[in-house]
């Protein structure tokens, strides 16, 4: 009888690699042996838990249901083991993170060389994303998200603040005037970001809570921060983003900051996002100590 434990350990990765002989190389298992080992734990339950191509792999119902469990013993598991050593205290094994694009290339990326010296034994697996993602369904181990919280049962530390900007550079204002009001941007080209629920519709808002809704128009949207950043230092027009997007042109000059008659939307923070287990991983913990230390004492 094929161990119960690896089959499920060879159930987790073959979701998250994509692929039964992925999966097995990260075990340590060849191919064939890495597919008995699902085959028998399929015939175990009595259920298909995935549908296997020659390109991919997808969860059925019931693999949907039980990879979930699945997730949770193995971590145990290796909780348990790590105790062993170290009392408990060593971070060991893969962490997987999602992080919004820009943001984690400009600041979660220059933080990792630290951390894997200080914590050689942990595997990262940054994924750089605007796009929403699943944390508990998608088998990440912490993701970070800027803006509001919805509700849900994840544990949540804020790391920071995350204020807007309305900006353009020197070079536009010069040859389009300076608005004063946040309805004079109406009569401007605004650079909107796509994946914002406003900005993407063409509406741009304003006041802490973002009562003040202000239709805009431009020739220019993306769904990324630095192509938007990009255009706007080229002169082609206004835009509405996070300081961690424009700071560094502020600084340097090469965009100005508008004075409004409104504040700017409250964009609601910086947070790290985990499971709400009863005490995270050591390697989970490792890095939100991380994260608390670089970003809390200053907003970005």
């Amino acid at each position: 009888m094929l161990d119960r434990l690896t089959g499920m350990q060879m159930f987790v990765e073959a979701h998250s690699r994509g692929s039964l002989s992925a999966a097995g190389r990260a075990l340590g298992i060849s191919p064939a042996m890495a597919t008995k080992h699902m085959d028998a734990l399929e015939k175990r339950l009595g259920v298909k838990l995935l549908h296997r191509t020659t390109r991919r792999l997808v969860l059925t119902d019931a693999g949907r249901d039980y990879l979930d469990a699945c997730r949770r013993i193995v971590q145990e598991v290796e909780e348990a083991e790590a105790g062993v050593t170290a009392q408990g205290m060593e971070a060991v094994g893969r962490l997987r993170m999602n992080v919004p694009l820009t943001f984690g290339a400009r600041f979660i990326a220059p933080l990792l060389p630290a951390f894997s010296r200080r914590y050689p034994q942990v595997e990262v697996e940054l994924s750089l994303s605007d796009a929403q993602h699943d944390l508990m369904q998608e088998g990440w181990d912490l993701v970070i998200r800027i803006g509001h919280l919805s509700d849900s049962s994840l544990k949540a530390r804020r790391l920071g603040n995350c204020p807007m900007w309305v900006c353009a550079s020197p070079d536009y204002l010069s040859r389009h005037g300076t608005p004063q009001r946040v309805a004079e941007l109406s009569q401007h080209n605004c650079l909107s970001y796509t994946l914002s629920p406003l900005q993407g519709r063409g509406t741009w808002a304003f006041g802490r809570e973002g009562n003040i809704q202000v239709p805009v128009h431009g020739n220019l949207k993306s769904n990324n921060g630095d192509a938007l950043l990009a255009a706007a230092l080229g002169g082609q027009g206004v835009i509405y983003q996070p300081n961690f997007i424009v700071a560094e042109a502020l600084a340097q000059g090469t965009l100005v900051a508008l004075t409004l008659d409104q504040p700017m939307l409250d964009l609601g923070g910086l947070h790290v996002l985990f499971p709400p287990d009863r005490r995270p991983p050591a390697k989970v913990r490792a890095m939100i100590d991380t994260l608390v230390e670089a970003f809390a004492p200053s907003a970005h």
